[in-house]
């Protein structure tokens, strides 16, 4: 990585450190608390993801290989999920999920957009324009699931120590384990299919950016340079030589 791309990796993912603890810092302002927080997915991928860049901005610093891409990918597909989710499942009225708007204040509802929003799409961003292509493989999809249905684990566990679950799609008091059991298998699948598109992406800039310049190979086209003649060209005809004579006598 060149000295200035990796200035700007360095401050691209400053910058995603920066709005992670805006996020938290924001949102725990209000009437949630650190330890009320740490149950969501949404806290966790984020503090996973601000962690992970500012290890990767301190590699990038000190002119270090860049982190394992398994990992990067792993991270970036648990932060995605987090946008994804957010924007499609509980904050769109069309959905079954939807939960109601909240009455938030000001530093609430920026802190909200830095968590679902503005996170992701950096996230996304850095891992789209400075991690190492054509690493990824297919089977990590499924490998990547691993956090997501550990996640699940610890939300049902806790849920029947405090009867309370952090998301309507899991809440099994609600929909019963049955229910949960079906949106368990529909989310999974769709997290399966969002890291293989991942892996998609990743190889397509892969072949994009190793594609050589395709310079001309036609055998006609005429010789740039100077001085050098085409081996096909016809031979001219060679000038005699004059001869100069010198009068005697």
């Amino acid at each position: 990585m060149s000295l200035r791309r990796r200035r700007v990796a360095v401050a691209f993912r400053l910058a995603i450190v920066i709005s992670v603890l805006a996020g938290i810092v924001l949102t725990a302002l209000g009437s949630a608390t650190v330890t009320g927080l740490l149950p969501y997915f949404t806290i966790q991928s984020n503090l996973a993801v601000g962690l992970f860049a500012g290890y990767a901005a301190w590699l990038a610093r000190q002119d270090r290989p860049e982190p394992p891409s398994a990992l990067k990918g792993a991270v970036t597909l648990y932060i995605t999920i987090t946008g994804v989710v957010y924007h499609l499942v509980l904050a769109n009225p069309a959905s079954p999920f939807a939960m109601p708007p909240a009455d938030r204040t000001l530093g609430e509802a920026l802190g909200n957009q830095f968590l679902h929003t503005v996170v992701p799409l950096l996230a996304v961003a850095d891992w789209a324009l400075f991690d190492r292509r054509g690493r990824l493989r297919p089977r990590y999809a499924a490998w990547w699931l691993a956090f997501p249905l550990g996640y699940l684990g610890f939300a049902l566990l806790r849920g029947l120590v405090v009867d309370r679950y952090p998301y309507p799609f899991i809440d099994a008091g609600e929909l019963g384990y049955a229910g949960v059991a079906v949106s368990a298998v529909f989310f999974a699948a769709a997290f399966w299919l969002l890291g293989l598109l991942f892996v998609a992406v990743d190889r397509g800039l892969g072949r994009r950016a190793a594609a050589p310049a395709a310079p001309s190979t036609s055998p006609d086209a005429p010789s740039t340079s100077p001085g050098v003649a085409r081996p096909d060209a016809p031979a001219l005809p060679r000038r005699p030589r004059s001869r100069r004579f010198t009068r005697t006598g």
